[in-house]
């Protein structure tokens, strides 16, 4: 369990640096939420594997803890990406592009679309179809037809790990009770 987190959050980094290298995310906001979730799975497993070594009760107590509240968080991110429907979804969007202005251009650019809804002509545009003289469709289709699949898409998968999760906590309350089997080898179970 705690070789996976490592695993996972080691990913999260990767992925990060990989996005800022071919350019896909210049976002440092996102970038830097994503290596922030994967330093703190890292050091999460990191305190989890020493306390095991170890047989470091409090180290196991507060990892069990830990991993209870992300187990909790987890859940309930993925149950409402699974819960909401194509109306919240619409809305949730719309307040998503209203409050991340840094993003548009980019947006703008790898969906070839401009404005949310409808574009203003005052505003910036850097779509390939508006350089090129077209008429540029709004973003918030094209959005809306690939946001309900990743939501299904991540509810399941995080549905998934959240569930991994409360075995962590449930193989961790039952490890942390046990004794140190170098200490007394007949008192192991």
């Amino acid at each position: 369990m705690k070789r996976g987190k490592e695993l996972v959050s080691l990913l999260l980094i990767g992925i990060a640096a990989w996005g800022i290298g071919f350019g896909l995310i210049s976002s440092l906001r996102v970038v830097g939420v994503v290596i922030a979730v994967g330093i703190f799975l890292f050091l999460i497993a990191l305190v989890g594997l020493i306390g095991a070594v170890k047989h470091h009760q409090v180290l196991l107590f507060f990892y069990m803890i830990i991993l209870l509240l992300v187990f909790i968080i987890q859940f309930s991110v993925s149950c409402a990406c699974l819960a909401l429907n194509q109306e919240q979804q619409g809305q949730l969007l719309e307040v998503g592009w209203n409050n991340t202005a840094s993003a548009h251009d980019d947006i703008q650019r790898s969906l070839n679309c401009c404005g949310f809804r409808s574009f203003n002509p005052n505003d910036t545009c850097l779509a390939s179809c508006l350089k090129n003289h077209h008429n540029c469709s709004p973003c918030a289709p094209i959005i809306e037809e690939y946001a309900g699949e990743v939501l299904r898409f991540v509810g399941g998968i995080g549905l998934f790990f959240s569930f991994t999760e409360i075995l962590g906590v449930w193989l961790t309350y039952r490890y942390r009770n046990q004794k140190d089997p170098r200490a007394n080898p007949s008192a192991f179970l």
